[in-house]
């Protein structure tokens, strides 16, 4: 229990006319608030990176792709069927993928073909991002391009493009590479610079034609309703296919390396930060040790009128918790702001340095997310008032244990 004047000494002492010891006081205290506001961007920054990373994968890849060793699958609209059956599952569509160079206007680059019929690329979240092309009806020669690829190859809705596949035909001129050539009908920008730039789509029955699939397929692509039952969905998928050699790989082995790298920079960069809070407190524990040097006399004759060592331990923790919750408060409070704000800052600094702060060819977003975890958060305020309180034990012990006797002989 706090008694009424162990807080009024207290505040005296964190108000304390000496300015040097003031000074060292507020210097810790923004130290702290620093070191929350750092801990909270760069925390919800990678937060939000990752869940948006993540909702730009789901957006073009499903959640569970089936396939097979023979890299092809027959019948695939009964597997289909079957698969629509097992509950969970709220789409399955056949793919067929591959590797080509698009070419146009004099430019070229390597891109991911994806063939798909039109009823099935209507019901993926894409075409919640097409900007440009929306009426397209994906006839035969049509194609779907990323934002990014047009601007590479100065593509708009209408304009020709060329695909040539990694497969020798042979001809009355000789052996030549498979080309085909499209126009372009929609434009998409699902928001992920590594889609925009090498992703395509096609129909489906021209990428068997183009791919010489046949009446196969390479894949199936699954959409679930319930993410953390995708182990159970495989099973059922497995089970219900038995008489089928397939090959099932899921959105989290696809990106696994990613996710795994995410996730220990994320821890990585959370210790790192902490140092910063910890340096802060280091601060709290020199003002205060010289608060106790300083008022060397005032606790000798507190302790003489009969005051407690409990008691004097208590105003020095008051006083380190309070300068250090200060901190942490203004930390969160700085960090809030600064989050509703990134983007604008972003783009002032930019315009500032004339550099790039944040490369979609580096990071593959095209704008920076921020996601705020109300429970990181709260652990960040934990962590820095923990840390504050844990650096006014040295002070407090020492004026606590002060003799009176010593401190008021010549007195």
């Amino acid at each position: 229990m706090i008694k009424s004047f162990e807080w009024k000494i207290a505040k005296k002492y964190i108000g304390y006319h000496n300015h040097f010891i003031s000074l060292v006081s507020y210097l810790a205290t923004l130290g702290i608030a620093l070191g929350v506001m750092t801990l909270i961007i760069v925390m919800s920054v990678m937060n939000g990176y990752e869940v948006e990373l993540i909702k730009k994968i789901l957006g073009i890849n499903g959640h569970i792709s089936i396939s097979s060793y023979e890299h092809k699958i027959g019948d695939y609209n009964k597997l289909i069927q079957k698969v629509k059956d097992i509950p969970g599952v709220t789409y399955a569509a056949p793919l067929v993928t591959g590797q080509a160079l698009a070419e146009s206007n004099g430019a070229s680059t390597g891109v991911l073909v994806r063939g798909m019929d039109m009823d099935s690329l209507n019901k993926k979240p894409i075409m919640h991002h097409v900007f440009a092309g929306a009426q397209m009806t994906f006839e035969k020669n049509e194609i779907l391009i990323g934002r990014s690829l047009a601007k590479n190859l100065n593509l708009n809705v209408g304009d020709k493009i060329r695909l040539m596949i990694p497969k020798l035909e042979a001809t009355v001129l000789g052996v030549i590479p498979r080309l085909k050539t499209f126009y372009v009908a929609g434009v998409f920008d699902v928001g992920m610079y590594e889609y925009n730039a090498s992703t395509v789509f096609i129909p489906l029955h021209t990428a068997q034609i183009l791919f010489e699939r046949g009446d196969f397929v390479s894949e199936v692509e699954v959409i679930i309703n319930d993410p953390k039952k995708i182990d159970k969905i495989k099973m059922d998928i497995l089970n219900t296919s038995q008489d089928q050699d397939l090959l099932l790989t899921d959105w989290g082995l696809a990106n696994q390396s990613l996710i795994a790298a995410l996730k220990v920079e994320r821890t990585t960069m959370f210790f790192i930060l902490v140092l910063i809070i910890m340096i802060a407190a280091f601060n709290i524990i020199s003002g205060l040790t010289m608060l106790v040097k300083e008022k060397y006399k005032s606790i000798a004759i507190l302790r003489a009128i009969g005051v407690s060592r409990a008691s004097i331990i208590k105003i020095f923790i008051l006083t380190g918790v309070f300068l250090g919750g200060l901190g942490t408060l203004g930390g969160v409070v700085l960090g809030s702001i600064f989050l509703m704000n990134i983007n604008r800052i972003k783009q002032i600094l930019e315009s500032a340095t004339g550099t790039t702060l944040f490369d979609p060819m580096i990071y593959f977003l095209t704008s920076l997310p921020s996601e705020p975890d109300v429970g990181e958060i709260i652990s960040i305020v934990a962590v820095a008032v923990l840390l504050s309180f844990f650096a006014t034990i040295y002070p407090a012990w020492k004026a606590a244990n002060m003799l009176p006797a010593e401190a008021l002989r010549y007195e």
